[in-house]
């Protein structure tokens, strides 16, 4: 049973089991050698914890507050497109999950269920992240956010061409699927998995719409080919469009996380798109204590190798109001759907329960300046 599930490396080796290889390999992989992505994950193992004892952690709380509301853990569900493909409607069983555990749950616009179908079936802290293809389309589904009642928008700016994603290349996922003979006898293999998509690859169902119903538009999301113009001055249109929450995701400097804030926006994700984008580039735990120190900053959120509730420590630990959880929830949604997702975001709140009582650590709102030491090389 799913509720089995030890630690996020099972749900993981679930998902592998489960989903044919193309569709494993694009969740599970990262742009060209995969430097980034490794980084990520040794970027929390490069810290070790030291441990405060006798201290009185009989009740500990994981509650944070995020500008005006308090969170039961410091943690959000990011997103991540073409989900649909791990689990039938896994947006909306993932959004549902989430709302459950009491997290916001942010929805991409590579999603394979609308803006407004997550909105009616899922509720909860619903957050709508932009991906920019061209202006008037996303002026469209800006508009569409707000009606839906999202109020969160989620830029994502580290997109301006494609990482060159070699599993992908490999083993040919495209949207839609070409048939290939390879390609079917890795979804022949796959027989559950198969019986769950015969109907053949979801939609991206955000742009089935009057605003992009060309196969172009759609083309181009997959493939991240975005526009490559969008720069400061058009950041600043969006903040005068948008009334609520603004929020740039994939900065990896603390120049322009201070730029961001000195436009009004709300909160930043320190990010380096889950190694799928820029191979080489720093991670997120790299920039976050340069970006802590900022002065008047607002929400500083980072992702990207969060596979342990120790993770969500240290990340508070360095100076992060909290993280985005990717993968981790993806693997539960791919094994199990929406109880999956439930109990990847389970066991990592558990463990951060855990954590917090053998470091001696009460409340994440006052952690010890020296509970953490850099593992020396």
């Amino acid at each position: 049973m799913i509720r089995a599930a030890v630690n996020i490396a099972e749900l993981r080796q679930r998902a592998r089991q489960r989903l044919p290889r193309l569709v494993f390999e694009y969740l599970d992989g990262g742009a060209e050698d995969e430097l980034s992505l490794r980084a990520n994950r040794q970027g929390f193992d490069d810290w070790r914890l030291q441990p405060r004892l006798l201290r009185d952690v009989s009740e500990r709380s994981q509650a944070v507050s995020w500008w005006d509301r308090e969170l039961p853990s410091p943690m959000a569900v990011a997103p991540i497109g073409l989900a649909g493909v791990f689990w039938p409607k896994a947006d909306i069983a993932v959004a549902q999950a989430a709302a459950a555990a009491g997290l916001p749950y942010i929805l991409s616009t590579a999603s394979n269920s609308s803006i407004e179908e997550v909105a009616e079936q899922a509720g909860g802290d619903l957050w709508f992240q932009l991906y920019v293809i061209n202006r008037s389309i996303a002026d469209g589904l800006v508009r569409r956010a707000l009606a839906a009642g999202y109020r969160t928008l989620v830029l994502t700016i580290d997109v301006a061409v494609g990482g060159k994603r070699e599993r992908d290349l490999f083993n040919g996922f495209t949207q839609p699927f070409r048939l290939t003979p390879r390609v079917l006898w890795d979804m022949a293999r796959r027989p559950h998995w198969l019986t769950q998509n015969w109907r053949g690859a979801p939609q991206l169902a955000n742009l089935v719409t009057l605003e992009a119903p060309d196969a172009e538009s759609q083309a181009a999301l997959v493939q991240r080919r975005m526009d490559a113009s969008y720069d400061w001055e058009a950041l600043q249109r969006l903040r005068e469009m948008w009334p609520h929450r603004l929020v740039v995701k994939g900065i990896l400097h603390a120049d322009d996380a201070r730029r961001a804030f000195e436009l009004g926006c709300d909160g930043v994700v320190l990010s380096n798109h889950g190694g799928r984008q820029l191979d080489g580039a720093v991670s997120a735990l790299d920039v976050l204590p340069q970006v802590a120190k900022l002065a008047n900053r607002g929400l500083v959120l980072i992702d990207g190798g969060v596979r342990r509730g120790s993770d969500v420590l240290k990340a508070r630990a360095l100076g992060a109001d909290g993280v985005l959880v990717g993968r981790a929830a993806q693997f539960g949604v791919a094994s199990g759907g929406r109880a999956g997702a439930a109990r990847a975001l389970a066991i990592l709140r558990d463990e951060l329960d855990r954590t917090m009582a053998l470091a001696g650590v009460a409340s994440l709102e006052r952690i010890p300046d020296d509970l953490l030491r850099r593992n020396n090389f």
